[in-house]
């Protein structure tokens, strides 16, 4: 059984907003990665594992290419994309239809660097016809020759299946990287803390959710609940006002919709306390973003 147990490090690529994050949790069938319909929601690699008894996928889902970074936190998130065609066993190229991938040239010559296979995927098939990612497919083919490649829907998990069969057909022999009964390689605090990202990035517009950052400060795992302060950190104070809202009504808006959604991931009980704090430039600050763990 050990000579065919099958493993390796499949990392997902493509621009902001085009499904890498709802490609994996599809795949890992958790939901590992936070999603939101805005671009940059992620913002660290993060490892979504699926084992069974002869396999271990260790998926990696991305930031997704910026780029003209503005802040020093987006070449950081850039550093982490730069990181995945190091070790990759195997890659998925994730576009979308009538969204071009820029920087087409730079990724492939990684690619070719690398030499592990690259699987073509198209997602948001249920946004198109059938000319249309046809086309697409013929013209990707021609500038780059991928091993295959699978037209998708992530959010409807259409033909994510048979994605997945093929991912396992092209894993490499080896070892099981991680316990089998590991989901991601981060810890419950991290999950907290995006999962009360999220909720920002949905509660609240324009650059507000960009300048935010989440720290579970205390995290209580008891018998029947768990108990949460986490600090909201923005990058000014009139930030700060925004997120509390007249007489605290947005932040405990916030708080009750991050509550349901941490019950429903850890499920239990929740207990969450949230605080916010101004940290100026944050992004721009190398000790601040040392801290965030960019």
């Amino acid at each position: 059984m050990e000579g065919k147990h099958k493993s390796g490090f499949v990392n997902i690529i493509g621009k902001p907003n085009v499904g890498k994050s709802t490609l994996m949790n599809a795949l890992v069938g958790e939901r590992m990665s936070i999603v939101t319909h805005k671009p940059q929601t992620t913002r660290h690699r993060i490892f979504g594992i699926l084992s069974g008894e002869d396999f271990q996928v260790v998926f990696s889902d991305t930031p997704g290419i910026i780029k003209d970074p503005k802040y020093r936190m987006q070449e950081q998130m850039n550093t982490f994309v730069e990181g995945t065609f190091e070790d990759a066993d195997l890659f998925l190229l994730v576009i979308n239809p009538g969204d071009p991938l820029e920087n087409q040239e730079e990724i492939f010559q990684k690619f070719d660097r690398s030499k592990a296979p690259v699987i073509l995927v198209i997602n948001k098939a249920d946004e198109s016809d059938q000319e249309t990612l046809t086309q697409l497919a013929d013209d990707m083919n021609k500038a780059y020759a991928f091993s295959h490649t699978l037209v998708v829907s992530a959010l409807h998990q259409f033909n994510t299946d048979a994605l997945l069969k093929l991912i396992l057909e092209l894993l490499p022999p080896g070892p099981a990287y991680f316990p089998k009964d590991n989901l991601s390689d981060k810890s419950e605090r991290f999950f907290a803390s995006e999962i009360i990202r999220e909720k920002i990035f949905l509660q609240y517009r324009q650059e507000i959710p960009y300048s935010c950052e989440v720290v579970i400060d205390t995290f209580e795992d008891e018998e029947n609940i768990i108990k949460m302060h986490a600090t909201i950190y923005v990058s000014r104070k009139t930030q700060k006002s925004i997120i509390i809202g007249q007489g605290g009504s947005k932040i405990k808006s916030l708080g009750i919709e991050a509550r349901k959604e941490l019950e429903n991931f850890f499920e239990k009980k929740i207990y969450l306390e949230l605080f916010v704090k101004v940290k100026d430039n944050w992004r721009d600050d190398e000790k601040s973003l040392k801290y965030f763990g960019y």
